[in-house]
């Protein structure tokens, strides 16, 4: 049954058209993806909905009573309040409730009043209260908000940074319980853990219905019912996730393509029969000129409009990067011990961890702003760094976006090729009145691809990311995805979107909690694989008597976590497929470095005196024979389920 109907709208913002006839409607309960590139009128339409902002035209039909809470992207919290106080103020209602609930049974426990109608009153507040979430809201709020990584809910909100005061403004939303949650960009300045939490709790215990705007393509995949898609002022529905929308994407793409090319054909025709005949003189040769003009007056569909992006790379030597022992602190505070890794090239490395564990930190270390508290930071003499920090730093909010990105030059060099600056601008969607924007009145989206569009003017070898899908759209991100499998250097991309983690990572470096970082080879999804095969050995080990742990440790394999056992297989969702397609290639790199620890172990001259490491070199052949075995098997996994499913 529909709670909410929006028909016909418009929104225009002085000459430029945002939405230009958009009609949806939500259902009880249903969860809808919108998603469209940056500045194409996914909040606008959000915040039409949630009856912040009015329409130019068309309306927007609300069921009675309903109840609409919005997430922001730049959140509202109450001035001089703590995280605590500012959660609580999503529970008015069932506060309200509550006190009814309370005054009525004092009053009947007196004996004051009208007997019957405090019964009423007393049974209406006892529904209100379950209808709103229960009678355990107030101890809810507060796990709530710890568990959204505010630690301290007297911390006053105007102290908190960006990220804290949108995760407190997440907590009240939940607690409040709507029946229609419409949430803007709900993972950004989230963990990963935090995220997979949020859509677990969203899935199973958020009883409303919602509408998400987000570029978190998994997090759209696991929630949503239907996907919405804004482009040009236009709205186009598909039942499903994103992996269906990108399939119901994809033919309707290809039906216009399809309707193009016989509108050509008939053009072709028409002009031919027109150039000729002598000048038409009946109805129907008048009839067939109409025609053959107003075809030629609709003119093609417009083009997709997509970011271009390149990196143009460099060579920086055999040494990358080499981290010896490393420990870094921050604040007096350790954030990790102990970490000896080195790089090679052409590695691309996703950083994962919570917020506040270092991963910025590292980043800062490796190209020298932050000193280790111990051990050694090697960098490559020869490397060239491009480092595109958290907060897009370096931009001048004064400055246009021409002059932000090439100060007063006309053309820029890419490599071996000088671009006109208007062509190098179009590649970043900043062309004609776009390009003379101020820096400052930039979405965050937009600002991120100005500092991408300086930082890719020079070359790299080794480049650095953190928390580059940030305000990105789904567009966009794809194109960073595409440059950096194309860049043959080396990648250290700090992000909480698992999708690109899935379609760009070769390892994986965790931390894991307790100073410990980890490095895991392969994508997110091995590195989930491998991570739970070690939580389930380690509580294995822990259970049994320590000569059998002993034994297990010596003798075990990792491999990765199977699925639960279903009724079926399960088809393979877009990322099991991409990486599927990857899994044979990393599966011949690491039986290849089996191989060669093996040949090097195998050589009587490394055990004699001033010889490498013998005792390392075996670690590493046992560490290499078990990522071998656990991407097999993975692979083996992924294929038989293809099979098993698409024959």
């Amino acid at each position: 049954m529909p709670i909410i109907a929006a028909k016909e709208l418009t929104k225009s913002y002085g000459t430029r058209s945002i939405l230009g006839g958009v009609s949806l409607t939500i259902d009880e309960g249903e969860r809808v993806g919108l998603i469209g590139s940056n500045g194409s009128g996914k909040s606008t339409l959000a915040r039409i909905l949630a009856g912040l902002e009015l329409p130019d035209g068309g309306e927007v039909i609300r069921r009675r009573d309903l109840r609409v809470a919005i997430l922001d992207q730049v959140p509202h919290l109450p001035a001089g309040a703590s995280a605590g106080a500012a959660v609580l103020a999503g529970l008015d209602a069932w506060r309200a409730a509550q006190q009814r609930y309370t005054r009525a049974t004092a009053e009947l426990s007196a004996g004051r009043g009208d007997h019957a109608a405090l019964i009423a009153e007393q049974s209406a507040a006892a529904e209100a209260i379950e209808r709103l979430g229960g009678w355990e809201r107030e101890h809810e709020a507060h796990a709530l908000l710890a568990r959204l990584g505010v630690a301290d809910p007297e911390a006053p909100v105007d102290a908190l940074s960006g990220g804290e005061r949108r995760r407190v403004a997440l907590a009240r939303l939940l607690v409040s319980a709507p029946d229609l949650a419409i949430l803007d960009e709900p993972t950004n300045h989230l963990d990963v853990e935090t995220i997979e939490w949020l859509e677990r709790h969203l899935a199973d215990s958020f009883r409303g219905a919602l509408l998400l705007i987000t570029h978190d393509r998994y997090f759209l995949d696991r929630l949503a019912d239907r996907t919405a898609e804004i482009d040009r002022g236009q709205l186009y529905l598909y039942d499903g996730g994103f992996e269906d929308y990108l399939a119901a994407r994809a033919e309707r793409q290809a039906h216009a393509q399809r309707v193009e090319a016989n509108r050509q054909n008939f053009l072709r025709r028409e002009l031919e029969w027109l150039r000729r005949q002598p000048k038409a003189r009946t109805t129907k040769q008048k009839a067939r000129i109409d025609r053959a003009e107003a075809a030629i007056a609709e003119g093609p569909p417009a083009a997709d409009r997509n970011v271009s992006l390149r990196l143009a790379g460099a060579h920086g030597g055999k040494t990358v990067v080499e981290l010896r022992d490393v420990s870094l602190s921050q604040g007096g505070h350790t954030l990790f011990r102990h970490l000896t890794l080195a790089l090679r090239e052409g590695e691309r490395i996703g950083i994962l961890g919570p917020n506040g564990c270092g991963k910025t930190t590292l980043l800062r270390a490796i190209v020298g702003d932050h000193p280790p508290s111990a051990g050694e930071v090697v960098l490559g003499r020869a490397q060239r760094v491009a480092y595109l920090d958290q907060a897009r730093s370096g931009l001048d909010d004064r400055a246009s976006v021409r002059e932000a990105i090439a100060g007063d030059r006309r053309t820029v060099t890419i490599g071996e090729q000088t671009i006109d600056i208007a062509a190098y601008l179009a590649r970043f969607l900043f062309d004609g009145e776009a390009a003379i924007q101020k820096v400052g009145t930039l979405s965050g989206g937009e600002r991120a691809r100005v500092a991408l569009a300086r930082m890719l003017q020079h070359k790299a070898s080794l480049v650095l990311l953190d928390e580059p899908t940030n305000d990105l759209d789904i567009a966009t991100l794809g194109a960073v995805e595409e440059m950096l499998l194309e860049f043959g250097g080396t990648a250290i991309v700090v992000t909480h979107d698992r999708w690109f983690l899935d379609r760009v990572a070769t390892a994986i470096l965790a931390f894991e909690g307790d100073g410990e970082v980890v490095l895991y080879q392969g994508n997110y999804s091995t590195y989930l694989a491998l991570r739970a095969q070690a939580e389930a050995q380690a509580k294995a080990e822990a259970e049994a008597p320590p000569a059998k742990a002993a034994k297990a440790s010596a003798a075990s394999t990792p491999t990765p976590a199977r699925a639960p056992a279903s009724s079926g297989p399960r088809r393979l969702t877009y990322g099991e497929r991409l990486e599927l397609e990857a899994l044979p290639a990393k599966i011949d790199a690491a039986e290849a470095e089996v191989a060669a620890l093996g040949e090097r172990l195998s050589d009587p001259a490394i055990y004699q005196p001033g010889g490498p490491d013998v005792a390392a070199l075996s670690r590493a052949l046992e560490a290499a024979r078990a990522t071998s075995a656990a991407l097999m098997e993975r692979w083996e996994e992924l294929e038989g389920r293809r099979e098993a499913t698409e024959g």
